[in-house]
């Protein structure tokens, strides 16, 4: 399906990001893992990529650093020629009552979720631009669309994720790149098993599905995203959520 692209995922290391590099790669996308700082689960994502007969490498990366992400992406586009699709799905949480947030844990959400998805695209734009159809597909949340209580600064961050997807969408469309949105809800990964909400017996009132979703239900959605099958949708945000948001 994706046979002979490149695909630029950050966050790959594990999680949803994990996930979709080897749903891409499974469908023989060649493809640059972006991770923050375990390099021996990358180096193992990378492995279990490359098993699937495609090139995979990994880079390591603080996203949210302008500069050290331009070089990166510099150094992504020499090592594979060429990007057709970027993932941007690096994210963290920092999660307190906002009478309790510190400014420091809200100035690192931002930056690592909302200015790290600008970072990606604008250093990887001309490169899409130069793809015959190049997708971007940008990690959100349902706490962009409806907040989420303990995640002021999370809430913020994916929302603007998600105005920032539209805009890009409306300034690339004549390039024939297409910009969306995943908004995944409660997904099984090391991020949401520490939350209050889910140890607490959230998910079974409130959530119609009564369970957590997986990474390889949000992947599917992003392969869908990435394919040829997706070439009119732009700007549109997909709930990956069990009805959590509906």
């Amino acid at each position: 399906m994706l046979s002979g692209q490149t695909a630029v995922i950050t966050g790959a290391s594990r999680g949803i990001g994990k996930a979709i590099t080897l749903t891409y790669a499974q469908n023989g996308a060649n493809v640059a893992l972006v991770y923050a700082r375990n390099a021996e689960a990358a180096e193992d994502v990378r492995q279990q990529a490359e098993a699937f007969g495609v090139k995979a490498m990994a880079y390591q990366c603080n996203v949210a650093d302008y500069q050290e992400s331009k070089k990166v992406c510099d150094q992504i586009v020499a090592d594979m020629d060429s990007v057709s699709i970027l993932v941007n799905n690096a994210g963290i949480a920092k999660d307190y009552m906002l009478l309790k947030m510190s400014e420091e844990a809200f100035d690192e959400v931002i930056d690592v979720n909302l200015k790290g998805t600008f970072n990606f695209i604008k250093h990887l734009s001309p490169t899409l631009m130069k793809s015959s159809a190049g997708k971007i597909i940008n990690l959100s949340s349902v706490s962009g669309l409806m907040g989420t209580p303990y995640q002021t600064n999370y809430s913020a961050a994916k929302a603007g994720v998600i105005a920032m997807s539209k805009t890009v969408a409306k300034e690339l469309s004549s390039k024939n790149i297409t910009c969306n949105v995943i908004a995944p809800g409660f997904i099984k990964t090391d991020m949401t098993s520490s939350l209050s909400l889910v140890a607490n017996g959230y998910i079974e009132f409130a959530v119609p599905f009564r369970r957590m979703g997986t990474p390889e239900e949000v992947a599917s959605v992003a392969l869908f995203l990435a394919s040829e099958m997706a070439s009119y949708i732009t700007g549109e945000v997909i709930r990956v959520d069990g009805g959590l948001s509906m």
